[in-house]
């Protein structure tokens, strides 16, 4: 094989066949599905993948029942092949296990990929310091490296993922050498291969611009002139677009014959007067920030010398191989985090690019999601949210996508474990990450372990110095070495106790030996585990005003992840201005941070030892009244949202609010609180049902629940956003538990209609069936409304099923229960919606009329949220009997104001519908980009069905221009989507496909 130094030792090629040698001897890797888990193990680089991850990888969505046992007889060949001689009684020393999963070891293994990257690497070094030969002689010797297809062999989902990449890379890889050839003046040896890479790529416009400035330079304008031609012929036939800026540029430089377009050394190839040296063309790159998310840097930092020392030459070793990465592990207070961010600050400048950072809230009970983790760098990497997609892979790969071929520090403070952690580390060279934690990752591959002890007793002393005074402290050394030894040298406690005695000059330092000589206040500090800092925190709370200490008591109940001020005003029973007073008091106290204005947090140890301070103290009963208002301020709060998002809808009158809540001064401003909130709703409607299903009798059970089903009710404007879908499923399906299990049917019916829409919303028709029909024998008095509700869901869920004649009847009982109850707003939305089952009846009449109908109701009672989507229901009608402009017009308007919203699943609905409507109109280039826009939307939020729906327009509209080709993929790839869902329309399509097999 090209470019092998050695055929010594176990090498591995993926850049071509996937092949594995020892000592030169081929090795038989077995079946396709073995060697997709060897692809995997090796793409990994050494870190590990959880059995989970690899069937996924090898088999996607259609893994078999005992995939999970096929994966690890695939392994044991793989170990067999790979280590012949191990006895079964040795543990693998290459394709070992790590926790649940594998990893492959590549210490003393040669792959191909590796060479390749290295090569490239060393190629761009050599260009950087202007040695262009040497930098070409580079990447032809890494190019030599690809014998073939890449991962030929290999098949499943992830092989075919980082096959398309590999080839990516490739390419990028020879149009970098191009360019190199094209600047040493080698353009006449460049043309041939110039035109078998652009006959193999025909719409890589880089490409085509070399080829173009190769023939110029040879003295071949007209070619050049031609490949211009035939580039933009290409590019209009396939994607209907012009060539881009570099292309036309080079075009309109050879038309005039721009003497700077060739070099000096290629003068003799070209008229005399064209021997100017190049002025390459300046192309505006958009950076992107330069994130500087560290934390204060701590400017009393004291001691740890060595450690920083060491740490530091680990980290900066970032430009080699590998991600350098420092696990920092110890007991809590032990002074993590505070070493993590001094070290990082003190290296800025190795990592010029910027510093990430975030808190995983590892000692919690829910910590901190890698895919919210992920979505919060993105954002400071300057991505708008929009943008962002949804799963914790795609999140992961765009993040190491980003991170590449920059130099920036990662900080991942407070992990739980190295399952936590593994997706939020660069994948790339130049980065490097520290990581803190309590338990010792061992399990992270490539992690250095720093197990950080106690303070050395001198360190501890000057730490307690530089915060309490240092005039103090040598005044009464020897108290004060009584003072630190008693806090058992933790960096934590000794620095609590310091800012107590300097916010205190009348105390002195001896004051403090009697306090912490207690025993039982030391040995709870001594003790191991959660509560190793408890007496150091209950020192700092003794010094507390009693406000202040009420008020750190009862913050620390609620079980979201931050609070507002409005909500922690509900909690204190406080007006927001004495309660904003109390937190920032408690801010200065270092009792509870900021991370946003407004917005107020507990460190994870810090909330532990406050609520069981509440537990033990006299107040302790006062915990279950403090989480009540919170609940019936989010509540309330919620419901003002609610009531906004769906203007003319009376189902928030419904709610059980006692108490006043958050006012909002627009539909937009309501939701995106729901947003912002939603962590911490999700929290108190678990707290509220776990706390419920605690109480004495079924009766108080009962009447506890309805607030936190009310909340999950009230919360439903998210759903139009396609976010938060599981946790909507996981708390409905909580509450829905409890309610059935104490006989609350107002609670279980509420459930019931949220998990319908959850699983409506996923196209899982059978399931939201089944949800909304057990719904309608729920209803007791009061929630008439809430039954009008389910019956208008069950009659969508209906006619989604082509059951039309059953919608409409489903229609027209909701429409019942609406106008008894005098709510003009629900009885428009049954309307409106039974438009498209009139249709698909052949009723257009009736159809237009119903539409036109709910338009002028939602019209007369001012809803803006329902004069939107009757106009989306109005404008389908219209298209589909020929009033293509009226549909356009109504389309549009509905659109700008679901766009406005965040109403992400009425977008993408909209487009797609402005799409059928121009493919009616013989207009497929509109067409084809509102069909491409719906589904960027469906793919961005993760609705199958959707993605489904725009596929297949799309694929019709591309038929309409003529690309036979894509038409047809983007029309399998539906019917596959739909045919994976159980939804009717596969049928629609296999029998397009089938009757057309060209595509047609």
């Amino acid at each position: 094989m090209a470019a092998h130094s050695s055929e010594e030792g176990l090498r591995f090629a993926l850049l071509g066949p996937v092949q594995a040698w020892r000592d030169g001897v081929e090795l038989d890797l077995g079946t396709p599905l073995q060697r997709s888990i060897l692809t995997m193990l090796l793409l990994r680089e050494g870190r590990a993948v959880t059995p989970t991850e690899m069937i996924d990888a090898v088999w996607g969505e259609d893994a078999p029942p005992r995939a999970l046992g096929a994966l690890r007889t695939y392994v044991s060949r793989l170990r067999a092949v790979l280590e012949p001689g191990r006895s079964p009684r040795t543990r693998p020393e290459l394709l070992t296990s790590v926790g649940r999963g594998y990893a492959l070891r590549l210490n003393d293994v040669t792959l191909d990929l590796t060479q390749f990257e290295r090569g490239v690497h060393e190629a761009e070094t050599a260009r950087r310091t202007g040695d262009g030969r040497g930098a070409a002689e580079s990447l032809r010797a890494s190019l030599e490296l690809c014998t073939g297809e890449p991962l030929a062999g290999a098949v499943g989902p992830y092989a075919e993922h980082q096959r398309g990449r590999l080839v990516e890379r490739r390419m990028s890889v020879v149009e970098t050498l191009m360019d190199l050839d094209l600047e040493l003046g080698r353009h006449a040896d460049v043309v041939s291969e110039l035109v078998a890479l652009t006959a193999d790529h025909p719409l890589r416009e880089r490409l085509r611009a070399q080829l173009m400035l190769a023939y110029y330079r040879c003295g071949r304008q007209a070619d050049a002139l031609a490949v211009f031609a035939e580039t933009r012929t290409a590019l209009i036939d396939e994607l209907g677009i012009e060539p881009g800026p570099e292309l036309t540029t080079l075009h309109r430089r050879i038309l005039s014959g721009d003497p700077a377009l060739v070099p000096a050394r290629a003068a003799v190839s070209v008229p005399e007067e064209r021997t100017a040296p190049p002025e390459p063309t300046e192309v505006e790159v958009p950076e992107l920030p330069r994130p500087a998310q560290l934390p204060a840097a701590v400017s009393d930092f004291t001691g740890r010398r060595h450690v920083v020392a060491r740490l530091r030459t680990l980290l900066s070793q970032a430009g080699s191989d590998g991600v350098p990465v420092a696990a920092i592990s110890g007991i809590g207070g032990v002074g993590k985090t505070a070493l993590a961010v001094h070290l990082a600050h003190t290296m800025q400048d190795l990592f010029p690019d910027g510093q990430l950072y975030a808190d995983l809230r590892g000692y919690g009970d829910e910590p901190a999601a890698a895919e919210s983790v992920l979505a919060a760098f993105l954002r400071g990497l300057g991505l708008p949210p929009d943008v962002i997609p949804d799963g914790l892979a795609e999140r992961a790969a765009l993040y190491r996508s980003l991170l590449a071929e920059r130099r920036m520090l990662v900080l991942l403070d407070n992990a739980r474990d190295a399952a936590q952690v593994g997706p939020l580390l660069p994948g790339t060279t130049g980065c490097a990450a520290i990581v803190t934690s309590r338990p010792k990752l061992a399990d992270l591959p490539a992690a250095r372990l720093v197990d950080l002890d106690v303070m050395e007793s001198d360190e501890a002393l000057s730490l307690f110095a530089t915060v309490a005074g240092a005039d103090r402290v040598a005044a009464e050394r020897t108290a004060a070495m009584e003072v630190v030894a008693a806090c058992g040298f933790l960096p934590l406690a000794v620095r609590i106790v310091a800012a107590r005695l300097a916010a205190r000059p009348s105390w002195t330092v001896a004051s403090l030996v009697p306090r912490l000589a207690d025993e039982r206040r030391r040995l709870d500090e001594l003790r191991v585990g959660n509560l190793a800092v408890e007496a150091t925190f209950a020192l700092g709370y003794g010094q507390l005003a009693p406000p202040q200490a009420r008020a750190f008591r009862l913050l620390s109940l609620p079980g979201g992840p931050d609070i507002s001020v409005g909500a922690a005003s509900a909690v204190l029973a406080l007006n927001p201005t004495e309660t904003e007073d109390i937190l920032e008091s408690l801010v200065d106290a270092s009792l509870l941070e900021a991370p946003a204005p407004g917005r107020y947090r507990f460190h994870d140890l810090l909330r532990l030892f406050a609520r069981r301070t509440a537990e033990r103290g006299a107040d302790a009963e006062a915990g279950g009244p403090a989480l009540r208002r919170l609940l019936d301020f989010y509540l309330a709060s919620a419901q003002s949202a609610h009531r906004l998002a769906y203007d003319g809808s009376t189902l928030a009158e419904q709610l059980s609010v006692t108490g006043p809540g958050h006012t909002f001064a627009s539909a937009d401003e309501a939701v995106a609180w729901l947003s912002i909130e939603a962590e911490s709703l999700f929290a108190a409607i678990a707290q509220t049902t776990a706390q419920a299903t605690a109480q004495t009798t079924a009766q108080t059970t009962v009447q506890a629940l309805l607030p936190a089903a009310d909340l999950l009710l009230a919360m439903e404007p998210l759903l139009e956003s396609g976010s938060h879908a599981r946790e909507f499923e996981r708390r409905a399906r909580e509450t829905l538990a409890a309610a059935q299990r104490f006989g609350a049917p107002s609670s279980e019916l509420r459930c019931r209609y949220v998990l319908g829409r959850v699983l409506f919303g996923a196209n899982r028709l059978v399931e939201a069936r089944k949800e909304f029909e057990a719904s309608l024998g729920l209803a007791v008095e009061g929630d008439r409304i809430v039954s009008g509700e389910v019956l208008n869901a069950l009659a969508v869920v209906a006619g989604r099923q082509r059951r039309h004649q059953e919608a409409l009847a489903l229609f027209d009982a909701a429409r019942e229960v609406f106008r008894e109850m005098g709510a003009p707003g629900g009885e428009a939305l049954t309307l409106s919606y039974s438009a498209r089952d009139h249709l698909f009846l052949g009723q257009a009449e009736e159809a237009i009329a119903a539409a036109e109908q709910g338009l002028t109701i939602f019209t007369e009672i001012g809803s803006s949220p329902g004069t939107a989507r009757a106009r989306y229901h109005l404008g389908m009608v219209l298209s589909r009997v020929g009033r293509l402009n009226e549909a356009v017009h109504h389309h549009a308007e509905c659109l700008a104001f679901f766009r406005t919203s965040g109403q992400r699943v009425w977008e993408q609905r909209v487009c797609s519908r402005l799409a059928e409507t121009f493919i009616t109109a013989n207009r497929f280039g509109d067409a084809t980009r509102h069909a491409e826009q719906a589904l960027a939307v469906s793919v961005e939020i993760g609705h199958p069905y959707g993605e489904a729906l725009s596929l297949w327009v799309l694929g019709r509209a591309l038929a309409g221009q003529g690309d036979i080709r894509r038409s047809r993929d983007c029309l399998q790839r539906a019917h596959d989507i739909f045919d994976r869902l159980g939804a009717p329309e596969a049928a629609d399509i296999r029998a397009l496909l089938d009757r057309d097999p060209v595509g047609n």
